[in-house]
């Protein structure tokens, strides 16, 4: 909880099966919240990879949570996917480790694989766009 509400992010969501969590730290206070994000914006380099993605045409697998993404299932083991892999809907194509915790992201469509948005060990918040697919 701690590192949460010292981190940059605003909002948390956790949803496992029956358990649910979410966290907000949205505060109502005008001059400093509009002044502080000005200052940090330039450091906040996720946009910059984002913004070449979108050349990737298809339907974005999203983030479930707030973690750390990891593109293969060990350290020594193969990507889940890459560039130019064809999935099948239910296919993982990456986990996302949040408190210990190992959750596996997994394609909604049939396609192949145009973009992979994210570096493996990057931190990625809830609903960034992690894999682009081209539906078939």
């Amino acid at each position: 909880m701690a590192n949460f509400e010292s981190s940059q992010m605003r909002e948390m969501k956790l949803d496992d099966g029956d358990f649910h969590l979410y966290l907000n730290k949205n505060e109502m206070v005008a001059a400093p919240v509009t002044t502080a994000p000005v200052a940090s914006a330039p450091t906040v380099e996720p946009v910059a990879p984002s913004e070449s993605a979108p050349k990737a045409s298809g339907k974005q697998v999203k983030s479930p949570l707030v973690g750390t993404v990891y593109l293969q299932p060990k350290p020594d083991a193969d990507a889940y996917v890459s560039v130019g892999s064809h999935v099948a809907a239910g296919d993982v194509v990456c986990i996302v480790e949040a408190m210990k915790m190992m959750t596996e992201v997994k394609s909604d469509v049939t396609g192949t694989v145009t973009a992979i948005n994210v570096s493996d060990g990057e931190l990625v918040e809830v609903e960034q766009p992690l894999v682009t697919i081209a539906e078939d």
